[in-house]
């Protein structure tokens, strides 16, 4: 039997306008809650434990940052306590941002971890990990990385070996992209749900210490782009994001390039995007090597529509191996 998880990056948005932690990650991830906790499915939930550092840092200054990380952290142990399973996920501008009294300043110059000194890279990795510790415990060994960026991963390996992180859930067959903030190149990456690797996670290497299960992936018609396009300004209320700030990342040649010829895109429960979840899994059941249907999302980004799909997808699927990378 094939395995079906679930995964959401809970965090805000990046750049001018990150939104807030109400809209962008407090309420879609209680819905997201409510809705798996009435199937009794549980999911991944990969931290962007950056954010998490710099409340913790403001939080004794300003009474609302000190609001905001009690709520956060009360439903990480939620999250915990339902058996939901919490993991990693880096975004290391947030060494570069502050709160100025009113508001939060986010620089992404820095956004990959690449562009900080290995010895920044060991410290990142290890505080990042260590506050999702203190919350839940010594159950970390999972990581996706922020924006996907986490190629040349031999700049970055020694970090995550000397902090225990061996699993890697972030690349998807065929993803490229290169902006000013991120950069990956997922092409020829071995046709496997999950593999062992060492220096490169997109090269198979038996012995590696490291393990690869890479998020889902379908082949997308411009079609697809455009109808996503239409949606997102005339879909209504059922269609708008649940979060209130805006994304950042992905190079104008990209999107020309997604609105004109067909291109991989991760399979995603985000908005409108959820729509051909069914029919990649379909696709997915009929390959050779069908053990990890890996499925993202973002809950700032999902909407009424996508929670709707979701819940269909599951009703349909409901006597599948719905899991977790710890169960696996």
């Amino acid at each position: 039997m094939s395995n079906i998880l679930l995964t959401f990056d809970y965090e805000l948005f990046f750049g001018s306008n990150i939104g807030t932690q109400k809209r962008c990650i407090i309420e879609p991830s209680r819905k997201i809650i409510e809705l798996l906790g009435k199937y009794q499915i549980k999911a991944t939930f990969f931290i962007d434990s950056g954010y998490l550092l710099k409340l913790q840092e403001y939080k004794n200054r300003y009474p609302q940052i000190e609001k905001d990380y009690n709520k956060v952290i009360s439903q990480i142990e939620r999250l915990n306590k339902e058996g939901h399973e919490i993991q990693l996920h880096i975004h290391p501008h947030w060494e570069d941002s502050y709160y100025n009294g009113k508001k939060w300043i986010v620089d992404t110059t820095r956004y990959r971890l690449h562009n900080f000194s290995k010895e920044e890279v060991e410290d990142i990795v290890y505080r990042y990990k260590k506050i999702l510790t203190d919350i839940i415990g010594d159950n970390i060994f999972a990581h996706r990385a922020g924006g996907w960026s986490i190629q040349p991963f031999s700049y970055i390996k020694d970090a995550f070996k000397k902090n225990n992180i061996w699993l890697d859930s972030t690349l998807f067959e065929n993803g490229k992209n290169s902006s000013a903030t991120h950069y990956f190149n997922f092409e020829n990456i071995p046709n496997k749900t999950e593999w062992n690797f060492e220096n490169d996670p997109t090269k198979e290497d038996s012995s590696g210490f490291f393990k690869e299960i890479p998020i889902s992936a379908y082949r997308l018609s411009p079609i697809f782009f455009w109808k996503l396009v239409y949606f997102k300004k005339f879909g209504g209320k059922k269609h708008k994001n649940f979060g209130d700030g805006s994304a950042t990342g992905g190079s104008k040649l990209d999107k020309l390039r997604m609105l004109t010829q067909y291109t991989n895109s991760v399979v995603s429960m985000d908005g409108y995007k959820i729509s051909f979840l069914e029919k990649a899994y379909k696709s997915f059941l009929e390959k050779k090597d069908c053990n990890n249907f890996v499925v993202i999302a973002h809950p700032k980004s999902m909407s009424e529509y996508s929670l709707e799909k979701l819940e269909i997808f599951i009703k349909n699927n409901i006597h599948k191996n719905f899991t977790t990378y710890k169960e696996i």
